[in-house]
């Protein structure tokens, strides 16, 4: 425990003010005793009550009087001069897929419905060290397959600004559960845009780390491919930082995590930007399939990296970018191949599993050693290239979607810009680039469709700059007003 010298609490402060104080204020004002642990439970429980009936982001709720009484022994500790960390007293629900031990985690699938582990993943367990309080899960799609959450155990996680549509995913239940201030910030995970999409459909901010940056296990693939990773996310980029910071850092049971200070996320964001150079991939000179809307939305936000000093320009295509579909294919199959692969053995859990769960596993299972090579080949060769731009550019910049949320009833859209997708991924093509790469990549709220729907602007950087881009995030949000709005359905 750290020390923190604590006062006496003062009177309390309304459940609708401490809900929407960012995570940092709310920090301050919990170790500042302006308000208690329990006051701080008992809002964002309420807020839950309220606005998870209709949005379905938190998921197996972990009974309200526990929880409250675990808020009560944070401030017995505060009243000690003790406090876990920045996080103490925070309710938390850590997303469906990750590993929390004595709470039901059924990765969003029904052969996994009583799934209790023994154990937590490394992020959760740094998230708990905090001396935090989870209170349940975020939901996701099953096995975190698809950018738009449902499944059959919990249902669809509905989009914070529209509940008729998509809320993304995988992590879905997050975003919401955030923009609608349930959650004062919370993790993610990313394989295929998971941090990303949802981010961006949700109006609020999500990072994908660096390849090691966040250290993934200890149970499960620790060594190979490492495709995704989990990262934070929050309301605004200073949140953003702070959360990274509690999440990164070497553990020795994750053999490819950084060693750097995480502490470097928590300092001041501010930066000039002045002749920093950005360019513009868009939709890779007509490669990728993206709607109308969405492309010109993203263009005309791209009008305030101009107005914070940055030069822009297009970016003419650099690589083979089918190529890099297909060896995307190849790497994302075979490793749910290997994940899944004893679910699908079994007769029984198989019967369970959803169609896309079992196209990846059969299609990573025809794989043969000259296609992965192939893959692996092509991988590092995009990596390379991508190191070319990067030595022209800051930052490259290209839409999070290429759609905007779509009916919470559809599984996936079928067509796109007048195309037919051939997979249930393909849409979600353009997010591949910073996986395969393992570079730092980030959502950033960048305005709306005519029927008042969230878009998001990915922006990805070189590889182990989250920092810069963390400082181009908190310059974003502040130039760029439309970020700094917030749900119709908050009051």
């Amino acid at each position: 425990m750290q020390a923190n010298l604590s006062q006496a609490a003062t009177p309390a402060v309304a459940n609708e003010e401490i809900v929407q104080w960012s995570a940092i204020e709310l920090s301050r004002r919990i170790h500042a005793r302006d308000v208690s642990c329990v006051e701080v439970m008992e809002a964002f429980l309420a807020q839950i009550d309220r606005h998870n009936p209709v949005v379905n982001a938190v998921v197996a709720r972990i009974d309200a009087e526990s929880t409250i009484d675990q808020a009560r022994e944070r401030d017995v500790l505060l009243s000690q001069g003790l406090s876990g960390g920045w996080m103490h007293g925070f309710p938390q629900a850590p997303k469906d897929l990750a590993a929390a031990a004595g709470m039901v985690t059924a990765m969003g699938s029904l052969a996994m419905a009583r799934n209790v582990p023994t154990h937590d993943s490394i992020v959760v367990e740094r998230i708990r060290r905090q001396g935090t309080v989870l209170i349940g899960k975020t939901n996701t799609p099953e096995f975190g397959l698809g950018s738009h959450t449902y499944n059959r155990v919990y249902g669809i996680t509905r989009n914070a600004w529209n509940p008729e549509r998509s809320a993304g995913g995988s992590s879905g239940g997050t975003a919401v559960a955030l923009a609608l201030n349930m959650l004062p910030v919370a993790d993610g995970s990313d394989m295929m845009g998971s941090l990303r999409n949802p981010a961006a459909w949700n109006h609020i901010y999500g990072l994908r780390p660096s390849l090691g940056r966040v250290p993934y296990g200890p149970t499960g693939d620790v060594f190979f491919q490492q495709l995704g990773t989990e990262g934070p996310m929050a309301r605004n980029p200073q949140d953003l930082a702070w959360l990274l910071a509690t999440q990164a850092g070497y553990d020795p049971r994750a053999p490819l995590s950084l060693g750097d200070d995480p502490a470097c996320f928590m300092q001041p964001l501010h930066r000039d930007f002045r002749q920093a150079r950005i360019g513009w991939l868009g939709d890779f000179g007509g490669y990728l399939a993206v709607d109308r809307e969405v492309l010109a939305v993203n263009e005309q936000a791209l009008d305030t990296f101009e107005t914070l000093g940055c030069h822009v320009e297009t970016v003419r295509p650099f690589f083979a970018m089918d190529a890099l579909w297909e060896c995307w294919c190849t790497l994302r199959a075979l490793s749910v191949s290997g994940n899944l692969g004893l679910l699908y053995a079994n007769a029984a859990t198989r019967d369970l599993l959803k169609p896309e769960a079992i196209w990846e596993i059969e299609h990573g299972r025809s794989r043969t050693a000259i296609d992965i090579n192939r893959a692996i080949a092509t991988r590092a060769s995009w990596y390379q290239t991508l190191l070319g731009q990067f030595a022209q550019y800051d930052f490259l910049v290209l839409p999070c979607t290429q759609v905007a949320p779509f009916p919470a009833e559809e599984h996936w859209p079928k067509t796109v810009a007048g195309r037919a997708m051939d997979t249930y991924h393909r849409w979600m093509e353009v997010v591949i680039g910073a996986t395969l790469a393992g570079v730092p990549a980030a959502s950033l709220p960048s305005g709306f469709t005519a029927d008042g729907l969230p878009l998001g602007l990915q922006v990805i950087a070189p590889p182990r700059s989250e920092f810069a881009l963390l400082q181009l995030a908190a310059a974003w949000h502040e130039a760029f007003a439309p970020a700094r709005t917030t749900s119709p359905l908050l009051p």
